[in-house]
């Protein structure tokens, strides 16, 4: 195999003319600069340069193997630069897994500005439940996933990942306007008792936290259908199908329809990321960085709106 090396020596005697000038380039004596010459030259079986007393010119063999010489230093200088990118967090891969409302307004602001500076880097964006994406964090398919975790329904940490909770969202009782709650700030779940709920199918435990909760309050929940999807469970309660139990980051429209606040002490969702400690991906840091910030001015927002 050619050695790169010798290959840019020659690559530079053709540059410079001079087996001198050629040493003063790559920072080498001239005998160094002769001895790689003369050694690539045995390696090929052919002569690369004709040799006069006050002059050197390279064969057709010598010309034609210094235009491959240019094209391996265009290469390696392509591969510096992009290693370099790398490195520095301006281009390579970067895979986030995230839950449906994460996707609403928190993960969009933290991805606004990380792309806006690094419109290099490719973003592979997967969406799922926190106990799907877990395993794929925890097998490398995944950098970071954004996540939640009810009180009520904790899941089994994994000592390979480690979890940083951002803020407290809380959950939300939705209900029709023409709704005997529909003037209220805030309601107690006893006082729920007896109403037709909208309900969501469960995490992964396969109960869902309202079940939980409302079976500490004695009794159980009538519920009339389920949904995972948050704006189908407002749309339903819109429509005077029953009332609904929403996290406040899936809220989305909720024209014609009353939101108040639950005075429940493990009602709410904790809301964060995961990540493998042994990730040296440049860019996970620099995504976690947006991704704080953007979860300090939701945790604000919601504080203002639902404190």
């Amino acid at each position: 195999m050619l050695n790169s090396a010798r290959l840019l020596v020659l690559l530079e005697i053709a540059r410079r003319g001079t087996i001198v000038a050629a040493a003063q380039a790559l920072h080498l004596s001239p005998s160094a600069i002769s001895h790689q010459l003369a050694r690539l030259e045995r390696e090929l079986g052919v002569a690369l340069v004709e040799r006069a007393p006050q002059s050197l010119r390279l064969t057709a063999a010598g010309v034609r193997l210094a235009e491959h010489a240019q094209a391996v230093a265009d290469l390696m200088a392509v591969a510096q630069d992009d290693l370099r990118a790398h490195s520095e967090g301006e281009a390579g891969v970067l895979r986030v897994g995230f839950f449906a409302s994460a996707g609403l307004e928190l993960l969009p602001r933290a991805l606004s500005g990380f792309a806006a500076k690094r419109p290099q880097v490719e973003l592979e964006l997967i969406m799922g439940q926190p106990h799907e994406l877990i395993p794929d964090l925890e097998a490398g398919r995944l950098d970071a996933a954004v996540v939640f975790e009810h009180p009520l329904d904790p899941w089994c940490r994994q000592a390979a990942v480690a979890v940083q909770m951002f803020f407290d969202e809380p959950q939300l009782v939705v209900v029709p306007l023409r709704h005997r709650l529909g003037r209220r700030a805030a309601v107690r779940l006893a006082a729920l008792e007896g109403e037709s709920w909208i309900g969501t199918h469960g995490g992964h435990t396969g109960e869902p936290v309202l079940e939980r909760a409302c079976a500490a309050e004695g009794f159980r929940p009538r519920v009339r259908c389920r949904s995972d999807h948050y704006q189908v469970t407002v749309n339903l309660a819109r429509a005077g199908m029953g009332i609904a139990l929403v996290p406040a980051l899936g809220l989305g429209d909720t024209a014609g329809v009353h939101v108040c606040r639950l005075d429940h002490p493990q009602l709410h969702r904790r809301i964060g990321v995961a990540t493998r400690e042994t990730n040296r991906n440049p860019l996970l840091r620099i995504f976690l960085a947006e991704l704080r910030s953007a979860a300090e001015e939701i945790r604000s927002l919601l504080e203002m709106q639902w404190a």
